[in-house]
This record gives structure tokens, C-alpha cells and sequence, in this order.
């Protein structure tokens, strides 16, 4: 099968190939998905599970890439839940080969089922963004209808979906972003937009959840915008500052088949829709990569036209 493989983690996309891999074989509880659409975050790279097992063992040259949407073609022993010929999404094992390539054997508990009328593109691009946002809302953050949300990065793919779960649940939304972000982030839900280039972030007052992407300076800053009994929740690394009279929470996403299906049929009802930037072909999947442009957006790799 066609892939794309690195072996290098100090080269970053740089080291990137298209290869011919062997077609991996699905193992107990397992279900072997082809794909036709995979959802990447040059970050991904950064991640030391990328180039070693579970035990730490170099595992090179690896298949980067962990969203996926694509068509379940074989069953693993034991395994239950799937059928084969079923559309599926979901979140692979972090410790695996990966999702840019034409098939993967993915743990069937990390899939859900992928309703007919939602693309493949579009199941592709929901995984991470869509299950961080659920989690850092509604699992870790506490959130209650009435509160106040401040979402970092509302036009990111993360805050983008925060921002429209977080009003669709009841939230007076204030996004934060570059200037050229605003209209963005107000398209997607915010109620007001902070440009952290040049408005000050303090002035937004006190709010009952924080959703950090960002870290550093503005994470610590945010810590002290926590009312008494928030939450600030990031994904960016452990807080050097922590609420005064609040909780702060770092957390790594995880797969879950009952949370995916609750996103996708928001999707499917309309109320919320994914933050889709380039779609290119897995051919042209590094040359994309490896671009000058800051892309807006999730890139989806679509595996199969």
C-alpha cells in the first residue's frame, strides 16, 4: 500500500516520504479500516509516540497521521461492534502506524459508526478538534449553561469547535485570535473577539472556564481571569500559574465511540460544523506540508478520490 513514512523526528515534515508499506494485518479487537480520508496537524511530529511503542522502543520508519474516516474491510479476532463494508470515523492509538496511508488497523473501540449522509472529508476532520473540544468542555471544564467561555484560538480548529459547542450549550463565547482571525471566530459563535496582538486580554474581566491552545504568557495571564470556582483547561502543557480560586486542568485527548456519535449528529442536525482548510490527494499530502503558507484550517489527506 501507498504511505507516508518518517524516520526522523528532528526533520519534522522535511522528512517525509510517500512509500510502498506492507498492508498491516488487524489483531485481536482490532478491525482493518480502508481509508479514504485522514486529518493532519503538522504538531503530530512533535509527539515522541510518533517514532517509539509503548515500551519506548523505536518503531521507525513510522505512518504518522491519527484521524481517519474510511470503510471497515476485515475483522480482528474477537472483535465486536463493526461489520465489515461499515463507514466508520475515530481516533487511532497514538503508539501505532498512523492514518496517512491507504489502509490502517485500528483498535474498533476508538471507531464509530459514519452516517451515509456525512462525507468522508468531513468525518476525517472531526477526531481530535471535535473530542478535544467535548472533553475540555464538558468533561474536564465542568461547564454549565449561563457560563462564561474564554476560547483561545476560536478560529482554530480546536476553538472553532469549542466555540460552537460551548454557545450551542448556553455560553456567552469570548474568542481570542489574531486580528485577521475576528470575523472567523464571530462566524463560528464568539460573542466578542479579543485580538491579542493588540487589545488587552485583562480587560475581557472575570469568566467561568478558560480553553487554552496556546500556552506560555497567555495561559499564565488567563489563570487570573478565573472566577471562584472555574476551570481553565488547556491542551498546551502543565500551568505555571494556577487560579486563585479555580481549578486548572491539562489533558491529552482520548478516543470515545459515544462522544463521537454526539458530535457527528450535531454535525448532521447543523448546529455545528467542522474547520476544513486544504484538501489535497495523499500524493501531494508533503508537498502541502511542507508549504510556505500558514494554513487555516484542518488539512485533510484525501487517500481516496
Amino acid at each position: 500500500m501507498k504511505a507516508i513514512v518518517v524516520t526522523d523526528e528532528a526533520a519534522g515534515t522535511a522528512g517525509m516520504t510517500l512509500d510502498e508499506r506492507p498492508v498491516p494485518v488487524a489483531a485481536g479487537n482490532d478491525v482493518l479500516v480502508e481509508v479514504h480520508a485522514s486529518g493532519f496537524t503538522p504538531g503530530e511530529l512533535t509527539w515522541p509516540s510518533n517514532f517509539t511503542d509503548r515500551l519506548g522502543r523505536d518503531r521507525t520508519p513510522s505512518i504518522p497521521g491519527h484521524e481517519l474516516s474510511g470503510v471497515v474491510t476485515a475483522l480482528g479476532y474477537g472483535t465486536r461492534g463493526l461489520s465489515v463494508g461499515q463507514r466508520v470515523f475515530g481516533l487511532a492509538d497514538w503508539t501505532r502506524d498512523g492514518t496517512l496511508a491507504e489502509y490502517t488497523a485500528v483498535e474498533a473501540r476508538n471507531l464509530a459508526p459514519l452516517p451515509g449522509d456525512v462525507d468522508f472529508t468531513v468525518g476525517a476532520s472531526i477526531p481530535i478538534s471535535g473530542l478535544t473540544a467535548w472533553q475540555g468542555l464538558f468533561v474536564h471544564g465542568r461547564f454549565e449553561a449561563g457560563q462564561g467561555v474564554l476560547v483561545h484560538g476560536a478560529a482554530g480548529g480546536v476553538g472553532s469547535m469549542v466555540t460552537q459547542l460551548a454557545r450551542d450549550a448556553g455560553a456567552y463565547v469570548i474568542g481570542t485570535g489574531r486580528a485577521g482571525d475576528r470575523q472567523a471566530a464571530l462566524d463560528f459563535g464568539a460573542n466578542e473577539f479579543v485580538d491579542l496582538d493588540n487589545d488587552t486580554l485583562e480587560d475581557v474581566g472575570g469568566v467561568d472556564l478558560v480553553f487554552d491552545v496556546i500556552g506560555g504568557d497567555i495561559q499564565n495571564r488567563s489563570a487570573g481571569l478565573i472566577r471562584a470556582g472555574g476551570t481553565l483547561v488547556t491542551i498546551a502543557g502543565p500551568p505555571e500559574t494556577q487560579p486563585a480560586e479555580g481549578l486548572a486542568v491539562d489533558f491529552v485527548v482520548e478516543a470515545d465511540r459515544v462522544q463521537l456519535a454526539e458530535i457527528v449528529q450535531r454535525v448532521r442536525d447543523g448546529r455545528l460544523r467542522t474547520n476544513v482548510g486544504n484538501v489535497v490527494d495523499l500524493e501531494d499530502a508533503v508537498a502541502t506540508f511542507n508549504g510556505t503558507e500558514r494554513p487555516k484550517g484542518k488539512t485533510i489527506i484525501r487517500v481516496r478520490p
